[in-house]
């Protein structure tokens, strides 16, 4: 597994007016690793990856200390937003496609940024699709709507959307939940084939998932991340009794 850190966190606090969402914390993410959140609803999970895309600048109230860099370099220095958001892309907990064509949705980011070659851009459309695992099921109605599409290939088709933006993190909050149990093993293979090039946090209440698609986890509970570590290592050794608790089921 490569070592060069991709993401890192230090010191992190969060606050929404006066109430602090995130206490101190810290981690590091290497290039191509895949690290799960997981933790019982509300305890920052969400609010954390939001942080590492700068979604939460949308929120006036919301104030941040610490430190986060990409490849070293601080994301809330003069680092451009629309730059981050490129470089790390998100997949929400709903699938949520643009009301147009399917071939529209891919393409929409890279012609945002003015690419406007058509070969070019059908080829990486249909590169992105091929990577998302979609290709095979729409390259005959690439011009239908999106909306046509199940739950699962919508979903999908959000993760190729982002991958056509050609980022190096792929940040997902619960990209499975609202999916049935086939839809989700398709996503959760998909993570596995994804990591050989981009680094993925995925936010998840399933443990299970968690266990299966991560190389690393970390524990939130009440805005603090409690442990961090080689998902193994996580769930059959943890180091603190809150993290055991939350994994044997006796709360959350």
């Amino acid at each position: 597994m490569n070592t060069a850190v991709k993401l890192e966190v230090r010191d992190l606090d969060l606050f929404y007016g006066e109430f602090q969402a995130l206490k101190k914390v810290c981690f590091s993410l290497a290039d191509r690793e895949v690290a799960a959140f997981i933790g019982p609803s509300g305890c920052g999970k969400s609010t954390c990856i939001r942080v590492l895309n700068r979604m939460n600048d949308l929120i006036p109230s919301c104030r941040i200390t610490g430190t986060v860099t990409l490849d070293g370099e601080n994301i809330y220095g003069s680092m451009d937003v629309t730059a981050l958001r490129s470089r790390v892309g998100m997949v929400f907990q709903k699938p949520n496609p643009f009301a147009m064509s399917i071939f529209d949705n891919v393409a929409y980011g890279p012609r945002m940024q003015g690419l406007r070659d058509k070969v070019t851009l059908s080829a990486l459309v249909e590169e992105s699709l091929k990577k998302a695992a979609l290709w095979e099921e729409v390259k005959d109605r690439l011009k239908k709507s999106a909306l046509s599409l199940s739950g699962g290939q919508q979903q999908r088709l959000c993760i190729a959307r982002s991958i056509a933006m050609e980022p190096e993190v792929i940040l997902m909050d619960e990209p499975t939940s609202a999916l049935d149990p086939i839809a989700t093993a398709k996503i959760e293979e998909l993570i596995g084939e994804l990591k050989k090039e981009y680094s993925i946090i995925i936010v998840t209440h399933a443990m299970h998932q968690a266990a299966r698609v991560s190389d690393r986890t970390a524990f939130f509970l009440m805005g603090e991340l409690v442990e961090w570590g080689n998902t193994t290592d996580v769930f059959t050794n943890p180091r603190d009794r809150r993290t055991e608790d939350y994994i044997s089921g006796r709360f959350g």
